[in-house]
């Protein structure tokens, strides 16, 4: 009798516990809906004020203004605010939940040269970070791979699934480099000097990743008598079905990373940090290279930068004709992520325009990632994954949402941290 009673509470601890950690995910769309009377942010840099926006079976049928004829049920968004779903690029999120613990971290596994590994298959879609997202507006994310040199195979999501199955809209859609540095810093807790000097084998390593590109390339041309899975998960790099993510902030490292992949054959290549590259915007527009900006919220690398050079990278690199998008890496980059739309609401403030701002968040992201057709911005035929916010949702003070929608499924936006607000503020209220 003791061990069934101890079965029956275990059942429920861990039901309740289930049902803590995340809303069920939303069913598929049932009924046409139309949103009205908000001002539209499309995602290419226009807007529409008093918009109608009409969605049935997941994709947007019709928008415009307000001569726009509305079907199905209506959601009154008046003096609000439409956006296409955010997305959150070169993200750990779901990989990892407590850092503390090690079995919770399926971001770095061992290895340097590990291409074959493929961080979606150990995308926790019920994680308590993925839910916390969404109600600020950010509706589908990169899942990325972290660690070693070149860390693995990336894969999109939306943020309201069961499971990696479900949450995938596009697998295995880029392989990560994480390029060496030409300087490194002494390890002071060994008594060495702290202060940046010359690495004298960056050449070594630079070489090493010249050497397995060029392997990886001779592999998927030359019948190998044994299989290599890490030069079997390179081969989309050189028939163009994966992209190549190369991490690099310094001048001479970007230039580097760039020239090596174009001589290997890798058509599709995205500069990911790209700290100094406002130096050689002319370098990276020649070879048609975007950039995946690291976190805004961040201070000056060196002595001699400008102090608030982080914070204009991006417009510096936009107004050189340069594609750019956004991230989130940084220190405790999952927690942060769910801050995307007010980095770039930050970038406002350095005078970037207000809609290029939003679209470095939305279709310029969907672009690098290669997701555009179906995401990214509010079209006709596009994917139905928007969202309705009472203010500007660049401003943390007014990006409060009403409405989401992940291809026309209307979401919870219920995270734990809501909960733990409506619990707190009826105690404090004395309710």
């Amino acid at each position: 009798m003791r061990i069934i009673k101890n079965i029956v509470l275990v059942t429920v601890i861990c039901v309740g516990l289930n049902a803590w950690a995340q809303q069920t995910p939303a069913p598929s769309q049932s009924e046409t809906i139309s949103i009205t009377g908000a001002t539209a942010h499309i995602g290419n840099g226009e807007t529409i004020e008093n918009s109608v926006i009409v969605f049935n079976d997941g994709k947007i049928t019709a928008m415009g203004d307000a001569s726009t004829a509305t079907q199905g049920r209506v959601i009154n968004a008046s003096g609000k605010h439409i956006y296409p779903g955010f997305i959150a690029p070169v993200s750990t999120l779901g990989l990892g939940e407590v850092d503390a613990l090690r079995q919770t971290r399926d971001f770095d596994e061992i290895g340097d040269f590990i291409p074959n590994i493929r961080s979606i298959i150990a995308y926790n879609a019920e994680s308590k970070v993925v839910e916390s997202l969404r109600p600020n507006g950010v509706l589908l994310a990169q899942v990325t791979p972290q660690g070693g040199r070149i860390s693995g195979t990336s894969s999109i999501v939306q943020l309201d699934a069961w499971n990696w199955e479900d949450a995938a809209i596009k697998t295995d859609d880029g392989i990560h480099l994480r390029w060496p540095n030409s300087f490194k810093r002494g390890r002071w807790w060994l008594g060495e000097d702290p202060a940046w000097k010359p690495d004298d084998k960056y050449a070594e390593r630079t070489e090493e990743v010249r050497s397995y590109l060029n392997e990886a390339k001779a592999y998927g041309k030359a019948s190998a008598s044994s299989k290599n899975e890490g030069f079997e998960a390179m081969q989309g790099l050189f028939s163009g079905s994966k992209k190549l993510y190369v991490y690099a902030q310094g001048e001479r490292e970007i230039i580097d990373g760039v020239t090596m992949a174009k001589e290997a054959g890798i058509a599709q290549v995205i500069l990911v940090g790209g700290y100094e590259a406002y130096k050689i915007i002319p370098f990276l527009k020649k070879h048609n290279i975007p950039v995946l900006v690291n976190r805004v919220h961040t201070t000056p690398r060196a002595d001699d930068d400008d102090y608030d050079l982080p914070y204009k990278l991006p417009k510096l690199l936009a107004d050189g004709g340069l594609v750019v998008g956004l991230n989130a890496k940084g220190q405790m980059e999952r927690m942060n992520t769910r801050n995307l739309p007010f980095y770039a609401g930050h970038l406002v403030g350095q005078g970037l325009d207000k809609e290029t701002a939003v679209q470095m968040i939305t279709l310029n992201t969907a672009k690098i990632l290669g997701i555009d057709t179906h995401y990214g911005s509010l079209e006709v035929g596009k994917s139905a994954t928007l969202f309705v916010s009472d203010g500007d949702a660049l401003d943390m003070r007014t990006n409060i949402l009403t409405h989401a929608f992940i291809d026309g499924r209307e979401i919870s936006l219920e995270s734990h941290q809501t909960k733990l607000w409506k619990r707190y503020m009826g105690k404090y209220s004395g309710n």
